[in-house]
């Protein structure tokens, strides 16, 4: 008897059935930094593989995650499981990264699979043709090809006809107005000459077209959203639930519904869930995913722990003064965003270019097909050239020619540490000719104070009252240093900018701040109440873990140095020849530094300044660029154009380095741009450049660009 052979669509069955089961599970998703090549891929995955509530575990190595599917898994358990294997793995927000997915990555890539396949079968019908098929059998292979033509070119030409209608529709022009009119000019050729049953049809030139446009708008879409990507794990790394302590109690909760003064538990090994202060005596915390420092960092009562932390040590106590979006997770992942969508005079140049090419490049193309009508009177060869006039000339590599390297640069820059908040900081940076640094918290970490057990109680108690009210690196220094105890109830609490904090106690004034604020006469910083003498508190200062790198590495590339501090002039001395610095300003005052810095920049200076301190915030904002260390008050931060997120500064001389590459690839990139179009009007103007050669000459002009704007990446 013969045995009927099974459809592919019903022998598939069983296995889709038991893929939707294993895919309709839970899903877990877990960051893995550490691994690196195909040998941790099979150790991961064998490893989750074998255990019996694991229904399946796939590794993506770009996106460094592992992605595990089965009932009932604990993430603790799998964690455990990898760690025992040699590898740290952190639970990633699975919900958020689907909210985010790129949803217009995907869809093009779904169209270009279409365009590629409808034009593969096009194309085998067309070798057919070519190789004498005739008559009949032509007409019918140019129907079957019209056929999966039509819809395939509808279908994927969405992205262009979309964005063209949308222009057309407010009675504007844009890049995508020319594409569009070429790839329904191809189509619609190719059909009227099947209809008229012509010998000559173009359909695998319309897919093909459309194909290579795709491409090109693939990769324009994949280098602008590369930062913003980044952005998205950084934020994926939120946790959703905590500890909140209830009358003594931990109640587990949704960290949405967390409020600012709300104490929260944080258990061992566990990320942090908002922004907040110690409670707890001491702690142990891997900040890592934001200064990409892998050393732990110790903490002490009062200190600030961030959103998105993991604790090392014991369990701890917190108290919330940051949720939602204002947590330093979420402003970071947001800034990211910001700077990628920012613009620059350089982009601001291409985009106005291109909205000159619209209508120069219809223009164009009309005149060639009047041209070639009245030299051959072809219409078919007439139109064909306006068609590689239209799309030859459409300007994708000028439009990819600054974005592509601004995000390429942002992005190795946030890798390295450095967050750009303003689109044309690296513009600016550039151009800097000169480097201001602050001193205290710029140049310098404050540590601990020497023996404060000379404090009374009081004393005590008013220090670390006025000390927690701010956030410059000195008071976090002295806090860290006093002994724990009650806080002194002081009104009138106020910041005076380079001087330090002062309040009202029981009716008296008191001042922590530096010496001759105080009116004594030492220099360190000190405590005075009432009438009393000032008390001296001494803090030892040592240099940033890179400043002299930073700093000879600066002057190597032509970018002299100087200090201004408000400071001793001793004390800065004392660093300034420490760092073979020159010129040093002491004793200076906010409106001293902003003075200093105008002056220079009306001398036709580009001025880089670097500092942390509210006495800095008017200079930062002056300067023709600014940088802030993450440890720098709120309002230096938001003045600055770039936050450096580590404590090391050895890689400042790569900043601007980086910088200068990417002006200076932006300068190429228009070169090339033009260069191209320099070469390639002419060629299609004469005719010697067919639909399907232009949509590849367009397509490799722009895949040129963005491999230009790729050097940057590897600047050191």
């Amino acid at each position: 008897m013969t045995m009927a052979a099974a459809c592919p669509g019903c022998a598939a069955a069983p296995l889709a059935i038991e893929h939707a089961k294993i895919h309709a599970a839970p899903a877990l998703v877990l960051s893995l930094p550490g691994i690196h090549c195909a040998a941790c891929i099979g150790k991961v995955e064998r490893k989750l593989n074998a255990l019996p509530e694991v229904n399946d575990a796939r590794v993506n190595l770009s996106l460094k995650q592992v992605s595990v599917q089965g009932n009932d898994i604990d993430a603790d358990s799998i964690v455990a499981e990898l760690k025992s294997v040699g590898y740290d793995a952190y639970p990633l927000d699975l919900a958020y990264l689907e909210t985010r997915q790129d949803s217009v990555g995907r869809n093009l890539l779904i169209r270009l699979a279409v365009a590629g396949f409808a034009m593969m079968n096009v194309m085998l019908f067309s070798v057919a043709i070519w190789s004498g098929a005739s008559d009949t059998t032509r007409d019918l292979f140019h129907l079957i090809s019209a056929t999966i033509s039509l819809p395939a070119v509808l279908y994927c030409g969405q992205p262009f006809f979309s964005s063209a209608w949308t222009a057309l529709r407010v009675r504007g022009l844009n890049m995508d107005v020319p594409i569009s009119l070429a790839i329904l000019l191809a189509t619609a050729m190719s059909l009227y000459e099947v209809m008229n049953g012509g010998k000559h049809a173009y359909f695998d030139a319309a897919l093909s077209l459309t194909f290579f446009l795709l491409i090109g708008r693939y990769l324009d879409h994949h280098t602008r959203s590369s930062v913003r990507s980044a952005a998205k794990e950084l934020a994926a790394l939120e946790v959703h639930t905590a500890q909140r302590l209830e009358d003594g109690k931990a109640v587990k909760t949704a960290v949405s519904s967390l409020a600012v003064g709300d104490r929260v538990l944080i258990p061992s090994g566990v990320r942090v869930p908002v922004d907040g202060t110690l409670d707890s005596l001491n702690a142990l915390s891997d900040r890592s995913f934001l200064t990409g420092e892998s050393a732990a960092i110790s903490l002490t009562m009062g200190e600030i722990v961030q959103a998105g932390e993991i604790n090392l040590g014991a369990p701890f106590e917190m108290t919330a003064t940051a949720v939602g979006n204002d947590t330093t997770l979420r402003r970071v992942a947001t800034l990211v965003e910001m700077a990628e969508n920012s613009r620059n005079s350089y982009t601001n140049l291409a985009d106005r270019a291109a909205r000159i090419y619209a209508p120069a490049v219809h223009l164009l193309a009309f005149v060639a097909f009047v041209m070639w009508v009245w030299i051959d009177g072809d219409i078919r060869h007439a139109l064909n050239v306006a068609v590689a006039v239209l799309i030859i000339t459409c300007p994708c590599a000028l439009g990819l020619a600054v974005p592509a390297v601004a995000t390429a640069a942002i992005g190795r820059l946030y890798s390295m540490g450095f967050l750009v908040k303003s689109g044309t900081a690296l513009e600016r940076l550039a151009e800097v000719d000169i480097a201001i640094f602050d001193k205290t918290g710029t140049l310098t970490l404050t540590g601990r104070a020497a023996n404060l057990d000379h404090l009374s109680a009081t004393h005590t108690s008013i220090a670390r009252a006025l000390t927690q009210a701010s956030d410059h690196p000195v008071s976090r220094g002295l806090l860290a240093a006093l002994p724990s105890g009650p806080i002194a109830d002081l009104t009138d609490i106020s910041e005076s900018p380079g001087n330090g904090m002062q309040g009202i106690f029981q009716r008296q004034a008191v001042r922590l701040g530096r010496g001759p604020w105080l009116g004594a006469n030492f220099s360190s910083v000190g405590l005075r109440v009432g009438l009393e003498d000032a008390i001296a508190l001494p803090l030892h200062e040592v240099p940033r873990k890179g400043v002299k790198t930073a700093l000879d590495g600066l002057r190597a590339l032509g970018i002299p140095t100087r200090m201004l501090s408000g400071d001793t002039q001793d004390a800065v001395n004392a660093l300034a020849r420490r760092l073979g610095v020159d010129d040093v300003q002491a004793q200076i005052s906010a409106t001293g530094k902003h003075d200093y810095l105008m002056e220079l920049q009306q001398q036709g200076s580009h001025v880089l300044m670097v500092g942390d301190g509210l006495n800095d915030t008017a200079s930062l904002a002056a300067a023709h660029a600014s940088v802030a260390p993450s440890t720098a008050l709120d309002a230096s931060r938001n003045a600055a154009d770039v936050v450096l997120l580590r404590e090391n500064l050895d890689d400042f001389p790569t900043l601007i380095r980086i910088a200068r590459a990417t002006s200076r690839l932006s300068k190429q990139n228009f070169a090339i741009a033009a260069g191209y179009n320099a070469i390639a009007i002419p060629i299609a103007l004469l005719g010697y450049a067919t639909p399907l050669l232009a949509a590849i000459a367009m397509s490799a002009s722009s895949i040129t660009v963005i491999a230009n704007a790729m050097r940057v990446r590897f600047v050191k």
